[in-house]
C-alpha cells in the first residue's frame, strides 16, 4: 500500500469519525443540556468540513500519482 492510498484511507476515517462524533454530540446536548456538547459537536462539525477541505486539496494536488 502506497503513502498516497494510506492518506486517502487516513483522512476518510478521520472525516467518518468526526462526523459520527459531531452527531453523537449534538444528541447529548438535546438529551442533557450541556453546553460543553454543544460546542464539542460543533468544533466537530467544523473539524469534518476543515478535513474534507484538506482531502479534495490533497486530491488535486496529487492526482497524477498512483495508488500502488
Amino acid at each position: 500500500m502506497s503513502l498516497k492510498a494510506f492518506h486517502v484511507f487516513f483522512i476518510s476515517v478521520a472525516i467518518l469519525f468526526t462526523l459520527g462524533f459531531g452527531i453523537w454530540a449534538v444528541n447529548a446536548f438535546e438529551h442533557t443540556g450541556d453546553a460543553s456538547t454543544l460546542w464539542m459537536g460543533i468544533g466537530s462539525f467544523l473539524g469534518c468540513v476543515v478535513l474534507i477541505i484538506y482531502f479534495r486539496w490533497f486530491l488535486k494536488k496529487l492526482k497524477n500519482e498512483s495508488y500502488l
